[in-house]
This record gives structure tokens, C-alpha cells and sequence, in this order.
């Protein structure tokens, strides 16, 4: 039998009392990280275009764009607030899956939840944690059997066609039949490539609306009876037979099924890029601080990391060390490293278009080399990187970052992520006032006693 029914099973069955806390707390935080992101991302380039394009489209008021006020129907609102959410990349990630789950279970979650209304905190928490597990059940599937970059997928959109159906379905409360539809649906519109990466395009931050307006269309298509492919995943035709020529490993999708949550491995970002590029980042600030290095002094940088971040995050060198735009900038090892050395910290501030035209950074970036250590090669986890620092009086500093800043490893603390939250909420297209920050927080830290989960929407709205 197809995994998707045993799946349908566990959004269906699973209830508060049967989540564990760590597994509840975690989504706390992703909820308060996510939707601090998307404030962050909500001025960011190509977020405009696409608000005054819904806005164009009208419809029901349904769901709230964050950070714009704007209700429009549901499916529009959490497109755009994904989109958002994803813009600096500085969303939520599970290392080993490459995933960035938040982005689609959290926003799935607040326009559904919003478009229904009377959702408790408990019933969307289960939703989140549910959604994590699937998601990221089906990226460490197949990174089991080959590195996904590889493929040229870009995953979180292509898997999250399908979890933001289970989650909107699990939601609305679609019964096993719809479900296991809505399911099928969303399996006929997966797409989500990664040639807009390597392109530097705009559509790299849309790809995870699309996924959530795609699924949540799904859920509510099969409320109303459409039929979708019954073995979506594992079929003939089956997305892993499909897109992956069968390279998918079935044990690790279901192992452990609804004891074990893949939400508890998820990352929250300390940085705006990339996070393939953090065990770089993480090197280089510690070698400059534990040092007093100075730009000056630096003759060259050398970083060593596995050949999945080499494909993604380093080549071509000359773009990854010269920027076109903010897109090449969050997938740059030259540059992130740059940056963490010739400003002691990466912000969001560093990814903007007047930041890469900065003459101390690309002094650095250029100084900078980037070669392969098959040493470093990871692909069930994010890979290390060992930064290197030749200074002109031929010093030499060496230090290697194993496990990055805000993984299971090393997480951030909730308050780590409150300040996180403060400092995205500064982006916000519109001020947002202090009291309605601290209002927010405290929704958010309390969501599991909130009978109605939207009361944060309206809040910070």
C-alpha cells in the first residue's frame, strides 16, 4: 500500500495529548520565527508586485497578508505571506531534508485557520507539528539515496504542494477519502526547480507560495468531491518513482511514524542566507573575534566545504564572489564569508543592493578561494567548512565548524528567538509599534491556551 494512506492516518488520528512537548515547543518557535521572517520579508523586492496583484484580483475577504492588513481570499493571502516568509531566506530549516518547513506549514496554518475561524492553539500547533514531520519525512527520504541539489529541485516547493493539503485538509477536516484526494490533487500540480537559484531570480523566494496556494486549493477542491490520484506517492507514476526515478528510501519515510517528529531536527537561522552557508559563517566570525583579525591585514581566505554546497553555494566563482543581486548574495559562500569577516556579523542589512555594491566587502569576497574537501561531504546533515586566513605577515588562522548556530546542536533559545523577531520586525513594510510586539509575544508564547490561534493575526495587524 502506498505510504500516503499511512500518512492521511497520522494527520488524521493524531491528537494534542499524543504530541511531546519538545515537539510542541519547537513549533512555538517556528510559529514566532516564521511569521517574524515574513514581517521582515514583507518590504523585500518582488513582495510588492505580487500584493498589488492579488489586490487586482479581488475575492473574498477571507485571510490576512501580514504586515499589509490586506484580507483577500485565503489561498492569495497565505501565497503572498509565504513568499514573504522565504524572501530573505532567514525562514526556518531542517538540515538533513533540506527543508524550510515553516514557510509552508505555518502559513498554511494561519490562512486556513483564519478563513474558518475558531481554531484553538492546541488544534493548529498539532497542524504544524504534523505538517514538519511530513514534509520533512519526504525530503530525508529521498536525500537518503542522492543529494537533492543534484536533482535541481528546489524541494520545500515541490513537496510543499503536498503537506500544505494534509495540513489544510487536517484543518478544514476533510474525512480519509478527501484527504487521501486532496492528496492526489496536490501531487498533479508539484513542480519547483532550482534553476532560479543559480539564475538569481525573483521566483526563488515565490516557489514556497505557490506550494501553499496549490495545496490549500487541493484541500478545498476535494471537500467539494474532485478525485485526485490515489498513489501519489509511491505509484507507478508516483511522485518518487516520477521526479526521483525510484531514488527514495521507504524505511526512513515512514520509520517510526507518529513516535517520531522530524520538527524536533528543525534549525532556526541566526543569518539571512542560505543555510548551507552557516558552517562558514560560523568559521569565519569565530577566527576573527578570537583573533582581532582586520580586513587589512588579510592576505587570503580560503574556505573548505563538501561538493553540495560547492555546486550550489560557490560556483561560478566570479558571480559567487561579485553579486548581481541579493538573490546571488544569500547563496554565496565568498560573500556570506566576506561579510562575517569585514563586519564581525551577518544581518539582513548585508543582503540589500546597495550592500553588494559595497567596496570593503568585495575586497574580501575577492581575496576569497573556495575548494572541495570530499572529507566535508554530508548528505543526511548540513556539511561542515573549515575557513582558512593567510594574513600578509603570514600568520595563518584555521578553524572548522562542524555543526552551525541554531541547529538541534547548538539551537537558539526562545528568547534568542524573540530577539530574532524584534529586530525582522524593524523590516516591516508598515512600523509596527512596540506594544503590539510585546502583545504578539505573548500570544505566541501562550499559544497553546488560546482558544481562537488568529488572535495573533489580528494583533500584529
Amino acid at each position: 500500500m502506498d505510504a500516503i494512506f499511512d500518512f492521511v492516518d497520522n494527520f488524521l488520528d493524531k491528537k494534542y495529548l499524543d504530541i511531546p512537548q519538545t515537539a510542541i515547543e519547537v513549533a512555538k518557535k517556528e510559529t514566532l520565527d516564521t511569521l517574524g521572517v515574513a514581517l521582515a520579508g514583507s518590504s523585500s523586492p518582488g513582495i510588492k508586485e505580487i500584493v498589488e496583484l492579488v489586490k487586482e484580483w479581488g475575492g473574498r475577504p477571507q485571510s490576512t497578508i501580514f504586515g499589509y492588513g490586506l484580507r483577500i481570499p485565503a489561498t492569495m493571502a497565505a501565497q503572498v505571506n509565504a513568499s514573504m516568509a522565504h524572501a530573505l531566506d532567514y525562514d526556518d530549516a531542517h538540515d538533513g531534508a533540506i527543508m524550510h518547513p515553516g514557510v509552508i506549514t505555518v502559513m498554511t496554518s494561519f490562512a486556513v485557520a483564519e478563513r474558518i475561524g475558531g481554531i484553538s492553539g492546541k488544534d493548529f500547533i498539532v497542524s504544524i507539528v504534523l505538517g514538519d514531520d511530513f514534509l520533512c519525512r519526504l525530503g530525508l527520504a529521498v536525500a537518503a539515496r542522492v543529494k537533492p541539489i543534484k536533482m535541481g529541485w528546489h524541494q520545500t516547493t515541490l513537496f510543499g504542494y503536498l503537506c500544505a493539503a494534509a495540513v489544510a485538509g487536517r484543518i478544514i477536516g476533510l474525512d480519509k477519502d478527501r484527504m487521501v484526494n486532496a492528496l492526489g490533487i496536490a501531487y498533479h500540480q508539484c513542480s519547483g526547480n532550482g534553476q532560479c537559484t543559480i539564475d538569481g531570480a525573483l521566483t526563488k523566494r515565490m516557489g514556497p507560495g505557490f506550494a501553499v496556494s496549490g495545496g490549500i486549493t487541493s484541500a478545498l477542491m476535494a471537500e467539494r468531491g474532485i478525485t485526485g490520484a490515489k498513489n501519489s506517492l509511491e505509484g507507478e507514476w508516483g511522485l518518487f518513482n516520477q521526479y526521483h526515478r525510484g531514488n527514495y528510501d521507504p524505511q526512513v519515510l515512514t520509520s517510526e511514524l507518529g513516535k517520531k517528529y522530524e520538527g524536533t531536527n528543525i534549525s532556526i537561522k541566526p543569518y539571512p542566507c542560505c543555510r548551507g552557508a552557516h558552517t562558514s559563517i560560523d568559521a569565519a566570525l569565530a577566527l576573527v573575534n578570537e583573533n582581532n583579525i582586520n580586513t587589512s591585514d588579510i592576505h587570503k581566505v580560503i574556505v573548505f566545504t563538501g561538493e553540495g554546497n560547492f555546486q550550489l553555494l560557490c560556483n561560478p566563482i566570479e558571480v559567487k564572489r561579485n553579486p548581481r543581486n541579493a538573490v546571488d548574495s544569500q547563496f554565496s559562500i565568498p560573500w556570506v564569508v566576506a561579510t562575517a569577516i569585514a563586519k564581525r556579523k551577518v544581518a539582513i542589512s548585508d543582503f540589500t543592493f546597495e550592500a553588494i555594491r559595497n567596496e570593503s566587502f568585495l575586497e574580501v569576497s575577492n581575496k576569497l578561494d573556495v575548494q572541495i574537501d570530499p572529507n566535508l561531504n554530508r548528505s543526511d546533515q548540513l556539511e561542515p567548512a573549515r575557513v582558512v586566513i593567510n594574513l600578509k605577515s603570514g600568520k595563518v588562522f584555521t578553524k572548522q565548524c562542524d555543526n552551525a548556530s541554531g541547529s538541534p546542536e547548538k539551537p537558539l533559545s526562545f528568547g534568542d528567538c524573540i530577539d530574532k523577531f524584534r529586530d525582522c520586525s524593524a523590516y516591516s513594510i508598515h512600523p509596527i509599534p512596540g506594544n503590539t510586539i510585546d502583545r504578539t509575544l505573548q500570544f505566541i508564547e501562550k499559544l497553546d491556551e488560546l482558544t481562537d490561534a488568529t488572535e495573533i493575526i489580528r494583533t500584529i495587524n
